[in-house]
């Protein structure tokens, strides 16, 4: 099992930034992704970023040049730099990770993310 761990969520000012940051820990070898979804009410989940082992991140057409996804191997933390915030942003985030040879999709209690002047 992995258990995923969110901090970072907030209320900011269009234009603002925030940083979430996911932390791992259980069984955590052969993590091959990681990543945050993020949902509205009344809407499906909708993938924001990636970042593999390897260290290929993807990217959400409506995020693209203002978040950034990285990952911190020594902490086994993820972390996310939101920048140029838009109402549009706001929503829960969810952090979730993937191993190799597993089927099942992990997921962190999510964090709230709010938008507004």
């Amino acid at each position: 099992q992995v258990q995923l761990v969110e901090s970072g969520g907030g209320l900011v000012q269009p234009g603002g930034s925030l940083r979430l940051s996911c932390a791992a820990s259980g069984s955590i070898f052969s993590i091959n992704a990681m990543g945050w979804y993020r949902q509205v009410p009344g809407k499906q989940r909708e993938l924001v970023a990636t970042i593999t082992s390897g260290g290929s991140t993807n990217y959400a057409d409506s995020v693209k040049g203002r978040f950034t996804i990285s990952g911190d191997n020594a902490s086994n933390t993820g972390n996310m730099q939101m920048n140029s915030l838009e109402p549009e942003d706001s929503a829960v985030y969810y952090c979730y990770a993937k191993k190799l040879a597993d089927i099942r999709t992990y997921w962190g209690q999510g964090t709230q993310v709010t938008v507004s002047s």
